[in-house]
């Protein structure tokens, strides 16, 4: 199983964001380049406790989603496309400077070397093992790179 905090998989997970460009299009969803690197730096942060998040568990989550994680953690296959994101993710503005976010990006991809993040805790799966999240991480990241056929 892939994970992000395998050193090949990050190298091709930035080779990967490297591709991407101002040009670079949406193959489905709504996002534009620039908010879909801004929503991945977001997300990133989240996950590696940055900027001190807020670990809050939604309702739902209490029910589905331990189900839910095994069912998109289970094997190799990417995420579907159009999975709902939580609002905190969102990013309104859509146009932006695509290489600094690229930069930003790269840097956190680089950051799981040395992940630590006792608290994390996913607002939908709830607490998770280093390996959950190293795969969730992996397809997280090869989902939006997917997306702009990088």
């Amino acid at each position: 199983m892939r994970s992000i905090f395998d050193e090949i998989n990050r190298t091709e997970l930035i080779n990967r964001i490297k591709t991407i460009n101002d040009q670079s299009t949406a193959q489905w969803g709504k996002m534009t380049v620039y908010q879909m690197l801004k929503h991945s730096i977001i997300w990133e942060e989240w996950i590696q406790g940055k900027n001190r998040p807020i670990y809050k568990r939604e309702i739902l989550g209490y029910i589905f989603g331990k189900m839910a994680l095994k069912s998109m953690i289970k094997d190799e296959s990417p995420f579907k496309r159009n999975i709902p994101t939580s609002t905190y993710f969102k990013v309104a503005e859509k146009k932006g400077d695509v290489e600094s976010e690229k930069k930003k990006w790269i840097c956190l991809i680089e950051g799981y070397e040395h992940y630590s993040n006792p608290d994390f805790i996913h607002d939908f799966f709830g607490k998770m093992t280093k390996e959950q999240i190293g795969i969730l991480a992996y397809k997280h990241s090869d989902h939006h790179l997917r997306q702009f056929n990088a």
